[in-house]
């Protein structure tokens, strides 16, 4: 009896001599494992800062450069459908039917076969402001132009002026 007293108190011994060093070795882990130091941190913010300022204005330029083919491409497509307007109806929407015409009849036309686009509605410019349609136009039959990232006529950049007489 004796002998398997002794026993069991050095497993329980052991047991407990374990769970010590199981205790420290997870201490020590923790210990190594700490976080960051605001130097590196902040060592990452400014590798990140400089990345950013390289690559922001190109991506920034990317985009500007996309809206402008978008208008470029939209008023493609008006002047298609004004093109299958014109082949129904025998002449160009006037100035004051405007681009509206080619989604919903004036009323006036025995020959409308629209709606010459989709979506219900004319679609504004990529910056968000409506075409500006003229007929005549001053080298055209008609004229649609968007007046770019600004909204006012003139303009260089991506602030020009986007038209059908510039896409001739």
């Amino acid at each position: 009896m004796k002998h398997g007293r002794y026993t069991m108190e050095r497993i329980e011994s052991q047991s407990s001599q374990m769970k010590r060093r199981q205790a420290a070795h997870r201490r020590a882990r923790t210990r190594h494992q700490r976080g960051f130091t605001l130097v590196e941190i902040l060592v990452v913010i400014t590798i990140i800062g400089l990345i950013m300022g390289l690559v922001g204005p190109r991506v920034l330029n990317y985009l500007s450069e996309s809206k402008v083919k978008a208008a470029k491409i939209q008023i493609q497509s008006f002047t298609s459908a004004l093109e299958l307007f014109y082949l129904d109806a025998g002449r160009y929407p006037t100035t004051s039917e405007g681009l509206g015409v080619l989604v919903k009849s004036t009323g006036g036309l025995s020959a409308w076969n629209g709606p010459y686009l989709k979506g219900g509605s004319v679609p504004n410019d990529p910056w968000g402001k409506a075409y500006l349609y003229r007929s005549p136009g001053e080298r055209a039959p008609f004229e649609i132009v968007s007046y770019g990232a600004d909204g006012v006529e003139g303009g260089t950049g991506i602030a020009a002026d986007i038209s059908t007489a510039a896409n001739e």
